[in-house]
């Protein structure tokens, strides 16, 4: 079998706002010929994947249950999506794992995370806890996001989610005496942006930071997790320690310096295009799906 070619699989998603991996199952699925998306029927993954042309149908028990054995696969794309799945009498099963935290080792989770034929880390750092946990190697592959091309950004605004560390961050603009623009709709305002903050405690990949990459915006973000594997410090942007006067000094070092903050959102920009692009993620993931079909 080809990559793709007659290949059909089943998504599960739970989720009940609309984040980045949420995102990712809507990319990914746009691209992916044979796929049908499972998800809450008042969701807006469910909504937006209607408006996309995706085949996405209300998630429930008995449907599930039906469908699973008319798939080559089932993709469950979060915990409890892997929970229903890992009930699936004889499904081929493959698991996103998008989170940072540890797994958890308990009888229940066990049996369950026995359950996967192979798990999608979305990055290095993720991989090394689902190892951590007691899950061979050999059944983890490291899939890592990707993000549309975005038009060079030209504004002068500096940009940072409201839903992360939007605390530490206004305590960074007040010392740095700059305004900060936080934001629901990233790439919205993306054009606008010449530098992206992105603060958080704890972080699989951070696709936020991949956006403001592809736009050719240079990223300050917490030195944390799957970050450190998006952005290259010095050279992507700045990687720091999660206190509003470390944010602060890196603002006002990349304000003092416009040209190297340019250069490292070509970089960004470089980075995304060699790694982290829509395609990337399409082809990843179907050579993870052969892997598994064999």
């Amino acid at each position: 079998m080809s990559l793709g070619a007659g290949m059909k699989t089943l998504h599960l998603d739970t989720g009940r706002e609309m984040a980045g991996g949420q995102w990712q199952v809507i990319y990914l699925l746009e691209r992916l010929p044979g796929a049908v998306l499972l998800a809450r029927a008042e969701s807006p993954l469910f909504k937006e994947a209607q408006r996309r042309g995706i085949d996405a149908r209300p998630l429930a028990l008995p449907l599930l249950y039906r469908l699973a054995g008319e798939f080559d696969l089932v993709h469950a794309h979060d915990a409890r999506a892997h929970t229903l799945a890992a009930a699936l009498p004889g499904a081929r099963l493959v698991v996103a794992r998008r989170v940072a935290f540890p797994v958890r080792t308990g009888i229940v989770s066990r049996v369950k995370y026995s359950r996967a034929d192979l798990y999608l880390a979305v990055s290095r750092c993720v991989s090394a806890q689902l190892e951590s946990a007691g899950i061979p190697p050999e059944k983890i592959r490291v899939v890592y996001d990707g993000v549309p091309l975005a038009e060079w950004a030209r504004g002068d605004r500096i940009v940072a989610l409201a839903s992360k560390g939007a605390g530490l961050i206004r305590q960074a603009a007040g010392l740095a005496h700059v305004e900060v623009r936080f934001t629901g709709h990233l790439w919205d305002d993306l054009p606008q942006a010449k530098m992206f903050l992105y603060a958080s405690e704890m972080e699989g990949l951070g696709s936020g930071a991949l956006a403001a990459m592809s736009a050719g915006v240079p990223v300050i973000a917490s030195n944390i997790g799957g970050l450190r594997e998006t952005v290259q410090h010095g050279r992507s942007g700045l990687l720091v320690e999660n206190r509003p006067e470390d944010f602060a000094a890196a603002i006002a070092e990349l304000l003092r310096d416009p040209r190297r903050a340019a250069g490292m959102g070509q970089c960004g920009r470089r980075r995304v295009e060699e790694q982290f692009t829509l395609d990337h993620l399409l082809r990843n993931t179907l050579a993870a799906y052969q892997a598994v079909l064999g």
